[in-house]
């Protein structure tokens, strides 16, 4: 089966329908990162605070209270499988343009190593491996870059004429 470039050949009513698609899922990811900013966790002591607490911290803003087990197993599990989820289906659209295919299994393939890295970095900073939070955020800006060039490449795309 020939994917390669198949995005710029589909009718412009599929070409719409998965425009429509890509920009409501950046939307989704980027209210996202909206939430990730404001809770401090894009930096290395925002994310430790942030899952393990602050409370022994004198001048704090807001306080926060480490994470409990059933929190943490809630936060890992939905996150891993709904960004799986994106990615796949992200993926998949990748697959179908005219990129060169290192760069297509790049796109596709990282994401679901940084959401690894990203969700077991932040279990096992809670777990007390503390300087997994560089990981953590190294993965995560990595993961954001992903899917920011994958986005943009199936718009770019589908926008091309046939």
């Amino acid at each position: 089966m020939q994917l390669n470039g198949l995005l710029q050949r589909f009718p412009k009513h599929i070409k719409m329908f998965i425009s429509a698609f890509v920009i409501v899922l950046s939307i989704g990811y980027i209210t996202g990162l909206q939430f990730v900013r404001q809770t401090e966790s894009i930096v290395p002591n925002g994310i430790e605070e942030n899952y393990l607490g602050n409370e022994d911290k004198k001048d704090v803003k807001v306080m926060k209270f480490k994470k409990g087990n059933r929190e943490m197993l809630t936060i890992i599990h939905t996150h891993i499988l709904s960004m799986s989820f994106i990615f796949f289906l992200l993926g998949g659209l990748v697959s179908m343009t005219t990129l060169s295919n290192k760069w297509k299994a790049f796109l596709m393939i990282e994401p679901f190593v940084s959401i690894i890295l990203t969700f077991g970095g932040i279990y096992l900073l809670w777990m007390g491996v503390s300087w997994l939070k560089y990981i953590v955020m190294l993965s995560g800006t990595l993961m954001t870059m992903v899917f920011i060039g994958s986005a943009g490449v199936v718009l770019f795309q589908l926008a091309k004429k046939n």
